[in-house]
């Protein structure tokens, strides 16, 4: 990305990652990557953002209505974790995970997503990320079955009742990803707020290779307990996307 529009907003985001600003300090595959959306008005969001952002909007059609934002329930796999020029134990760096994300823009322009809960299916990365970067991680039991041209995951909150299972059907490549596709994947940092401070960690990977996909089975109560409307996953999705996924590095977080 490059310059920063009047109003301090940069230009919409791009299929090809930014350059990192400074080495890496982690970076991770992410296989079997699910992307489900729904549209939802600004007001929906807004109050479960960190300071210093707000809701980064697009309508359906890829142009800026300036009230319409989106909430991802997001699934996949992580892969051969890696402290550069550390490897990690498959034992501990390999696990799947299930986010809920919305979608921010800073006061500097920079535009990311914030993760309203994580869960993933490792005690140990659960307590370290949480520990090292206060991300609202959640130890779960979760799995992923892939078959032919079906993905599937299904996971139940430690300590809880709260359960997703989402099943889609892989459909055709997208030769040419449109504004909105874009939008929902190339997100190249995320905010978070620790210690009464928003900070922005950016993250660099290759263009995604997406494919439409259909959902088959989608019950979820994550969505809800984050915060969001409940009924929400109750409504057929807005897009549905799948990934075979991508290679990414994150660097450290910077206000």
């Amino acid at each position: 990305m490059s310059g920063v529009r009047p109003g301090g907003v940069e230009p919409r985001l791009e299929s090809v990652a930014p350059a990192l600003p400074g080495r890496p300090w982690i970076a991770q595959d992410w296989r079997d990557v699910v992307f489900v959306h729904w549209r939802v008005d600004v007001s929906a969001v807004a109050p479960l953002l960190p300071a210093g952002t707000r809701p980064d909007t697009l309508g359906l059609d890829g142009t800026d209505d300036g009230v319409t934002t989106w909430v991802g329930l997001i699934a996949f796999s992580f892969e051969d974790t890696r402290f550069p020029p550390l490897a990690v134990p498959d034992a501990l760096g390999t696990f799947v995970e299930l986010n809920v994300r919305v979608y921010t823009v800073d006061e500097r322009g920079r535009r990311g997503v914030v993760f309203l809960s994580l869960d993933a299916g490792r005690l140990a990365p659960t307590v370290g990320a949480r520990v090292l970067t206060g991300l609202p991680y959640h130890w779960a039991r979760a799995e992923r079955r892939v078959g032919d041209d079906r993905v599937a995951y299904a996971m139940r909150r430690h300590g809880t009742q709260l359960r997703s299972v989402l099943d889609v059907r892989v459909g055709e490549a997208v030769e040419e990803p449109g504004a909105l596709d874009t939008f929902l994947t190339a997100r190249w940092g995320m905010h978070v707020r620790r210690g009464g401070v928003t900070r922005f960690w950016p993250n660099e990977h290759e263009a995604w290779p997406l494919h439409r996909a259909s959902v088959e089975v989608l019950r979820d109560d994550l969505v809800g307990a984050a915060g969001l409307p409940r009924s929400l996953t109750s409504l057929p999705p807005d897009s549905v996307l799948y990934s075979p996924g991508v290679t990414t590095r994150f660097g450290a977080g910077r206000r």
